[in-house]
């Protein structure tokens, strides 16, 4: 079993996707049990003393007015937690509840949020034994930080609520137990340490990026295949001309292009007298739009380096012993790139949906049947699969209206602008899988389109990544059942091995 080490110096990327998807353990450094155990000796004085400090002997929010005597404050604790955990509607997805778990251990290891070194283990151990709180969709406005979702964790470290053990309900009392865990009772500042972060909202983005970044090079392919089918060129690729607007996403959209239509036949056949002077947009102006899509990725993954490298909490336990409240928990950085996002996602959907629709128009096919169907009016070909994807194309345009324009004041107007982070990242996840059913169905009109053009034959790589899906889904024939062969060739795009057969085929020519 993997394990990750979790320091006081933050975490990386593929460390979260790790834990979220792959299960991996975790485990505590010496230098971040140190931390943990000198700032609490700062949090125990201040709760020794008589003066009021927020979030060890006072109220929360539009309440932290009163003071809380010494012998109501695990009470105190106690009832934030059962109280912020609000959630309601559907269940969240297991790997987002364990990223959120992951990334909140992280800010308690960091030193800075006074808990004891008991509950940060107790923490690592619920995390560590399988077991996922059952977190809801609704509650959280991402500011301060995702308080509803992160409360529902912190309610299952208690041993009250729900958790999900190997994919059944269960109390968490009884499951606690089963795994030879104790229930945590919370003491100062530990309550509200364990729900005042951005962790939901980061969770998403960095499972976002670890999505896009394989679902942009699944782009450049199914680009390059449309090209190919389409009797386009690759001039319009050339690097020279792409250096004239040095975007570096382009760049790299352009080089993918040039390499998987390298040595291609297809290409080779109409490069000299074809009559055409230009390829329409969606085909020659690939790279731009891809390449956009990619900077923002990029511009997103660089705040997400820098929020894993954070310690969001409130108040703060700093170094020279001062608690100090703040706002660094407001989720207005995540908010902001995950809808920047979103849009971009819905933008290459929308190219990928008009390449493919130009398959299907006789008038714009250069040559293939209508639809590409085998017998056409009997058979309906493609014609419903670009119907599906203009679907999913419409609702990734509304999923792109940004949520964190869209600030609710709450807590007596305490909490008077939110972030609406954990609404954007909501939206992104499902953005993302629409995303890679539209580039699904590209690919496989795509193949269906080139090898109809028979018998002149497709470049290595496009050729390699066809010979792939052809391993799952049959070639160009009368009409059968459609979506099954949707569904296979998404599984290939998600899993990276149409992209991978590709790009081995071109390394192996060069």
């Amino acid at each position: 079993m993997e394990r990750i080490l979790v320091g006081t110096g933050g975490l990386r990327r593929p460390e979260v996707v790790a834990v979220a998807r792959g299960g991996a353990h975790v485990q505590l450094t010496p230098a971040a049990e140190a931390a943990v155990a000198a700032a609490r000796r700062h949090i125990d004085a201040l709760a020794a003393g008589g003066v009021g400090v927020y979030g060890i002997s006072t109220g929360f929010g539009a309440l932290a007015t009163r003071n809380i005597p010494a012998g109501e404050r695990a009470r105190l604790q106690r009832s934030l937690i059962r109280s912020h955990a609000a959630g309601n509607g559907p269940r969240v997805e297991d790997e987002v509840v364990r990223a959120m778990m992951l990334l909140r251990l992280a800010t308690l290891a960091s030193g800075h949020s006074g808990v004891r070194p008991a509950t940060v283990a107790a923490y690592a151990g619920l995390l560590n034994s399988g077991l996922v709180p059952l977190v809801h969709e609704y509650g959280s406005l991402g500011c301060s930080g995702d308080l509803a979702p992160l409360a529902h964790c912190a309610l299952a470290l208690t041993g009250e609520g729900t958790v999900i053990d190997e994919g059944l309900e269960r109390p968490a009392a009884e499951a606690l137990a089963d795994h030879g865990l104790a229930p945590v009772e919370l003491a100062e500042k530990e309550g509200l340490a364990l729900i005042n972060g951005t962790d939901g909202m980061l969770g998403m983005l960095v499972l976002a990026l670890a999505d896009l970044e394989l679902l942009l090079d699944a782009a450049d392919l199914a680009a390059a295949m449309s090209v190919e089918g389409q009797l386009g060129t690759d001039r319009t690729f050339a690097a020279d001309l792409m250096a004239l607007r040095p975007h570096p996403g382009q760049a790299t959209s352009a080089a993918n292009l040039r390499r998987l239509l390298a040595d291609s036949p297809m290409v080779a056949s109409h490069r000299v007298g074809d009559g055409v002077v230009q390829d329409a947009y969606s085909l020659r102006c690939s790279p731009q739009v891809h390449g956009s899509v990619r900077d923002a990725v990029g511009f997103a993954a660089l705040v997400a380096e820098r929020e894993l490298a954070s310690a969001i909490d409130n108040p703060s336990v700093l170094d020279d012993g001062r608690v100090e409240s703040h706002g660094n928990f407001h989720g207005a950085p995540l908010a902001h790139v995950l809808d920047f996002l979103a849009i971009g996602v819905a933008d290459l959907a929308g190219i990928s949906e008009r390449r493919t629709d130009r398959f299907l128009d006789v008038g714009r096919s250069r040559g293939l049947p209508p639809f590409l169907a085998d017998d056409p009016g009997i058979d309906s070909g493609m014609m419903i699969a670009q119907y599906t994807q203009a679907g999913i194309c419409s609702t990734l345009k509304r999923l792109a209206v940004p949520a964190s324009v869209d600030t609710i004041p709450s807590s007596a107007m305490q909490e008077d602008h939110v972030s609406m982070g954990w609404h954007a990242a909501r939206k992104l996840r499902t953005a993302v899988d629409g995303l890679s059913r539209v580039l699904a169905i590209e690919i496989l009109v795509a193949a269906r389109g080139i090898e109809l053009r028979s018998p002149t034959a497709p470049g290595p790589g496009t050729g390699a990544a066809i010979a792939v899906l052809r391993e799952v889904v049959a070639g160009p024939g009368p009409d059968r059942f459609l979506a099954p062969d949707i569904e296979a060739t998404h599984s290939l795009v998600t899993s990276g091995r149409l992209v991978a057969a590709a790009l081995a085929a071109t390394e192996e020519k060069s």
